[in-house]
């Protein structure tokens, strides 16, 4: 599995780098843009990410921007839903309203922060990412 993370945060950028390698090759944006550029170079290659684990509140460009803009080209790519990028996302935020957003934009699960990595795996299962009793490496 290929996994993106958005992230502007050192520390969380960190640990789910590490909790996520146990699924597949990671690769890394510490802000919104970074996380366009990185979703785009990705489609060019035709070596599309399978999962965005993806934070509301970054720099320069948001999350729920960032979902806007990969939703958007999916459309115009004409690209099937089942083929769509699984993006979770992810914040700190108790604001319900970011949550409603995020969903109403298409995100396909949510993780509030700390993050919860049984909760992680759990979303991960429900999108089809990992078989039902997959549980990651101690």
């Amino acid at each position: 599995m290929k996994i993106l993370i958005a992230e502007d945060d050192r520390i969380s950028r960190s640990f789910l780098q590490k909790f996520m390698a146990n699924y597949g090759e990671v690769e890394v944006a510490v802000d919104g843009m970074d996380a366009i550029d990185l979703y785009m170079d990705a489609i060019k290659d035709k070596e599309p990410f399978d999962l965005l684990c993806l934070d509301i509140m970054m720099p320069k460009v948001d999350g729920l921007k960032v979902l806007k803009v990969i939703r958007q080209l999916e459309t115009q790519n004409k690209q099937a839903a089942d083929s769509r990028l699984k993006i979770i996302m992810m914040t700190a935020l108790a604001d319900i309203g970011y949550v409603d957003e995020a969903f109403r934009l298409g995100c396909d699960a949510y993780a509030s922060k700390p993050v919860d990595t049984e909760k992680v795996e759990e979303a991960m299962k429900n999108l089809g990412l990992l078989p039902p009793g997959e549980k990651k490496e101690e």
